[in-house]
């Protein structure tokens, strides 16, 4: 009698806390509904988004491909079959399962705008990195002289994602190129399997944390992120797997490790300026270390320390670069693109790239505070994409902008009820398959 007298009140909370998850996701809903109906308003006033189906870089396109047919498929495996067996699965077999499945669903979203345009076109536009990699023959002189090249209008100015990025991101692509992995196709390729390194590199962030029972929760989330369908391909994929990779050795053991991911978060100072913000989320990841915090950070500081140094040495001054780029930035749409529209259209784009499971997630970790690892990590990303939005420096193009940030909001779908999860994950699926099949999405 006294066990059914006390599982009244949890009943009672439970019923409440799923209200209250239907809430913020009618919130979601009305976030978005709103931001399209004022981008459309905008749109025909004129007014300079620079963005068709804003709050989305994309146009409206209703469209399928043979891609559509794998991508139910692979959502439908993970919905029914995959969060059973995350729950049980041996950690070797479902690192590689989530991989192969991230890879799998990623590749059959591109495939929905069939191959060309869908992946080996994708970072062919004059815009793009590839574009600049035929005239790259001095990795040492491209360094020196890169920040002379970021100012537009100028002879020699670089392409728009050249400019707007440190050069690490161009040497990624020029290094592609020197290993015989050169073109659309094969960048995008490696955009694609890389980027999908993320679900490995967050479950396992969470397993060293002390939180595996978490860390199987959310592999399913990883895998089906909406997210993916600007994985492939754009180099944001790459950014967001640097940034996971890193984050994920500051908490494995040995400072060798920790090195090895200040390293990696060194080096993703040199892909995105924005990427300064990653530092909320290394320092809380360092602090839910159980041990031996004071050697993971210095040891993490001395791998940072030496990219900085690597790159200064060879010419490029990083805050040299930054001063040129926020000019460069409203040099081009930036001037025209309304702030007072995209500091809160920026988060409607980011709900559907991160999904709108991450607002009831994110609601329930902030309610009440813990300190567990799904809790502390995601809202780290929120306060970095905060920042990021307020900056002024993220006008629009967040859902691929931000894919870095997004990955570590859905550490907080953990903490959704164990019967609710096979919904919100086919929430998740059917977003990312309604933007792919109504929208023709930009890199």
């Amino acid at each position: 009698m006294r066990a059914v007298i006390e599982a009244a009140p949890d009943r009672t909370r439970a019923r409440r806390a799923s209200r209250a998850d239907l809430v913020v996701l009618g919130v979601e809903v009305v976030l978005f509904g709103a931001a399209v109906l004022v981008g459309l308003v905008l749109n025909r006033r004129g007014v300079g988004l620079h963005a068709d189906a804003a709050p989305l870089f994309a146009t409206w396109q209703p469209h399928v491909g043979w891609g559509t047919p794998a991508a139910v498929l692979v959502a439908a495996a993970v919905i029914g079959w995959g969060v059973p067996w995350a729950r049980t699965a041996r950690w070797g077999p479902l690192l590689v399962a989530a991989w192969l499945t991230a890879v799998s669903w990623t590749l059959a979203l591109s495939m929905v705008d069939g191959w060309s345009a869908g992946l080996a076109e994708r970072l062919t536009p004059q815009a793009e990195y590839l574009t600049e990699v035929p005239g790259v023959t001095d990795i040492g002189a491209l360094l020196a002289g890169f920040s002379d090249r970021i100012l537009d209008f100028q002879p020699g100015s670089w392409s728009t994602h050249t400019a707007g990025h440190p050069p690490g991101a161009l040497l990624i692509f020029v290094l592609l190129d020197r290993v015989g992995l050169g073109g659309g196709a094969a960048a995008g390729l490696v955009c694609v399997l890389v980027g999908a390194t993320v679900a490995v590199s967050v479950a396992l962030t969470l397993r060293a944390l002390g939180a595996p029972d978490a860390a199987r929760a959310v592999v399913p989330f990883l895998v089906l992120v909406p997210g993916a369908v600007w994985v492939g391909a754009s180099a944001d994929g790459i950014f967001a797997a640097v940034v996971a990779a890193g984050v994920a050795l500051l908490v494995a053991r040995g400072p060798a490790l920790a090195t090895l991911g200040g390293l990696l978060l060194g080096g993703a100072l040199y892909l995105s300026y924005g990427f300064v913000l990653v530092g909320p989320l290394a320092l809380a990841a360092i602090a839910l270390r159980p041990a031996r915090r004071g050697a993971a950070l210095l040891a993490a500081l001395a791998g940072v320390i030496a990219v900085v140094a690597a790159f200064t040495l060879a010419g490029f001054a990083w805050w040299e670069g930054y001063d040129r780029v926020v000019d460069r930035y409203y040099q081009g749409w930036a001037a025209e693109r309304p702030y007072a529209y995209w500091v809160w259209a920026n988060l409607a784009a980011l709900l559907v790239s991160a999904g709108p499971a991450v607002g009831p997630a994110l609601r329930r970790a902030l309610s009440p505070v813990r300190r567990a690892p799904h809790v502390v990590l995601p809202v780290a990303a929120a306060v970095a994409v905060v920042f990021a939005d307020l900056s002024g420096m993220s006008k629009a193009e967040v859902e691929r902008i931000w894919l870095p940030f997004a990955v570590w909001l859905l550490a907080a779908t953990a903490l959704l009820p164990p019967h609710s999860r096979r919904w919100w994950l086919a929430a998740q699926a059917l977003t990312a398959l309604a933007v792919n099949h109504l929208l023709w999405t930009v890199s």
